[in-house]
């Protein structure tokens, strides 16, 4: 009797640990969710007077949450990552972009150096919800 009493003691604990995870993962598709809509909106807005680069980093941005949603509705609804390359592969661009930056980021113009940071703070974000 008392070996029931701890093995459902650990489910318990275990499915309100998952219910908290769920929760926050939830909370963050609704964040990510209205960046998008906001985002969307902004471009069909005010297009006309942004530059091609700032509409192109818009849709690089726009892109990577659309990845993250998908990826944070397959956690919510089957309980696995989209692919579990995904964070291999955005791991190692972090580690090898960072190395860039540190190594080369006297010679980069102010520009491709902020675009290249702020790649990184979306990097670490993604890196987050894949984990």
């Amino acid at each position: 009797m008392k070996q029931f009493e701890k093995d459902h003691n650990v489910n318990t604990n275990k499915s309100e640990h998952l219910d908290l995870e769920n929760a926050r993962r939830i909370d963050e598709l609704v964040d990510l969710v209205e960046k998008h809509t906001r985002t969307e909106r902004h471009l069909e807005q005010h297009s006309d007077i942004s530059s091609p680069e700032q509409i192109e980093h818009c849709k690089e941005v726009q892109c990577e949450r659309e990845h993250q949603i998908n990826n944070l509705k397959n956690i919510i609804a089957y309980g696995q990552h989209e692919s579990d390359n995904d964070l291999e592969n955005l791991e190692q661009n972090y580690h090898y972009t960072q190395g860039y930056i540190e190594h080369n980021h006297e010679n980069m113009n102010q520009q491709d150096l902020e675009r290249a940071k702020e790649k990184q703070e979306h990097r670490k974000d993604q890196m987050k919800f894949l984990k």
